[in-house]
């Protein structure tokens, strides 16, 4: 393994904080401007109909395309959708179209669902033609050359515009993306390459030279203000670095993190009630995984908070509940408008401090009022060089996955395997809270599951009845146990996203050591694109590695 990753880090950054010194790539691949609607398709407003502007038609057409979701029921979609569409519309479409209950889009919904039942139905031939474009397009647009390697980009194509959508109940949801144009984009390549050439009669917001990041093209979206990146693939070098970096952080605060602990249950009796409520905040964040909490502009996006900007409403103390003593519930928005929601014990001194934090304050004021997220991440780099909350999610994170693999684990067959795998996973995506909503399709896929189980289990009976197909029995019951871990697997999974811990959180070292040791195919945990990104562990880790 040493030698392994001496070679992996033969390639490291140069130590002037430099990521590369030749950088060149084509630039981005631009959105397709808009296709007007063919005239037989009309949009009717109070029961007339009423042509439209092209602006406020490509603006409708994006509500059309989601007639059939519940997000256009929604009454904040609904609101911030009209308000941003009638900025697209002409001075005489707003004087007429003051009312969103009153425009009928469902021709225009039709025409998509009839163009999406087209692309489903194309030839073999039709469809080779897009994949040779598409595979022009990727060899074009999709590498770079960066330090005489030739390196993967990952996203070349600049998002079409089109209704914000946000997670949970966000509170922009309906809100216009709009249109990126090359004006909007800032270029990243070195001074002695050649430089990406804009559309035709446009030219780029600026191009730059910063060989301190690793980004080729960025630009601001309009929704959240958030700056967008067009960066190397996963799998690339540089990306395998800073992932490797990141768990090798993780892994040295697995070597302190007692020592922190013992530290911030000290401060928990301190003279100072800064140090107390930064003591217990600690606490959370390790105990919790909570995210540190960012504080946001004012009036900026929802009512958002982590750890640090908790107020007083966001939790209820509890001498006793449930049969469990000193409980604090938790309910409040985490990142993306996620609900946590959370019944916890914790010890007797860390109830104590926050009964006291909490006295004589309104449920709006700062429950951390002697605490903000610089003073937190300032004391953890004292602790431990690079420390930070998220290090502390990552090694959380990942010495749960190895824990729970090695206590759910046992010698059955593949499939079982597996469901232990997703369930040491699970154990981890709700540590993070990592939800989703369930998906649309589950009970159908539920039920065509059921199905599938009753008529094996019926074949099952009929081939026990069969004295002579005692090899037929095993083969079925093996292909029943297969389809019903399946099922128990998609019932506990529905509401839970394991991709974002995977992806971002968990060790790769982790299951490509499980899964050597155990004899199961990587291609069963990782798909294709993430056994890309984790190229660096399948290769570094063997059976007996340890976090």
């Amino acid at each position: 393994l040493e030698r392994k990753t001496h070679a992996f880090l033969l390639c490291f950054l140069a130590t002037d904080g430099s990521k590369w010194s030749f950088l060149e790539h084509k630039g981005p691949v631009m959105a397709a401007p808009y296709e007007p609607l063919p005239s037989n398709v009309r949009f009717f407003y109070d029961g007339k109909q009423m042509k439209l502007s092209p602006e406020a038609e490509e603006v409708a057409t994006f509500f059309a395309k989601m007639l059939d979701h519940e997000y256009t029921t929604k009454d904040t979609f609904r609101k911030n959708f009209f308000k941003d569409w009638r900025k697209e519309m002409t001075s005489e479409e707003k004087s007429k179209i003051t009312d969103l209950k009153k425009c009928n889009f469902n021709e225009m919904g039709e025409y998509f669902k009839v163009q999406s039942e087209a692309r489903k139905a194309m030839t073999k031939d039709d469809k080779l033609k897009i994949k040779v474009e598409n595979e022009r397009l990727l060899q074009e647009y999709g590498f770079c050359i960066m330090d005489n390697h030739k390196e993967r980009i990952a996203n070349f194509r600049i998002e079409p515009p089109g209704l914000f959508r946000g997670r949970g109940d966000h509170p922009k949801m309906g809100m216009l993306k709009r249109r990126i144009r090359p004006e909007d984009i800032i270029i990243n390549c070195s001074k002695g390459s050649k430089q990406p050439k804009p559309p035709t009669g446009t030219k780029w917001k600026e191009v730059r030279h910063d060989n301190k990041v690793t980004w080729l093209v960025s630009w601001t979206e309009n929704i959240q203000g958030a700056i967008k990146y067009i960066m190397l693939n996963p799998s690339s070098r540089i990306k395998g670095e800073k992932d490797w970096q990141k768990y090798e952080t993780a892994r040295n605060l697995k070597k302190c993190v007692e020592r922190l602990r013992n530290q911030y249950r000290e401060d928990w009796k301190s003279k100072e009630m800064r140090i107390r409520q930064r003591a217990v905040a600690l606490y959370f964040i390790d105990k919790l995984a909570l995210r540190a909490g960012n504080e946001k502009e004012e009036g900026e996006s929802a009512d958002t908070v982590g750890c640090c900007s908790l107020r007083v409403e966001h939790i209820n103390l509890y001498p006793e509940k449930d049969g469990q003593d000193f409980v604090v519930e938790f309910d409040f928005l985490g990142k993306d408008s996620i609900r946590y929601y959370n019944k916890v014990p914790v010890e007797k001194r860390v109830f104590k401090n926050l009964q006291l934090f909490m006295e004589n304050k309104q449920p709006e004021d700062d429950l951390f009022d002697r605490l903000n997220t610089s003073i937190l991440n300032k004391h953890l780099q004292e602790l431990m060089d690079g420390l930070t909350a998220k290090v502390f999610r990552t090694y959380n994170a990942s010495i749960t996955l190895q824990q729970q693999l090695k206590e759910l684990t046992t010698d059955e067959n593949l499939p079982a395997k597996i469901l232990s795998y997703n369930r040491a996973n699970r154990a981890v995506a709700i540590l993070c809270n990592h939800q989703r909503a369930q998906p649309k399709t589950f009970e159908k896929s539920m039920q065509n599951l059921q199905t599938k189980i009753d008529a094996k289990k019926d074949q099952l009976s009929d081939a026990k009845r069969d004295v002579k197909s005692k090899k037929a029995v095993e083969r079925l019951e093996e292909q029943l146990m297969k389809l019903e871990v399946q099922a128990t697997d998609r019932e506990e999974n529905k509401q839970i996203a394991l991709g974002t811990s995977k992806l971002n959180y968990l060790d790769p070292r982790i299951s490509v050591a499980w899964c050597k040791k155990w004899g199961i195919p990587i291609e069963k945990i990782y798909n294709k694109t993430q056994r890309e990104k984790f190229a660096w562990a399948i290769d570094m880790a063997e059976d007996d590695y340890e976090f």
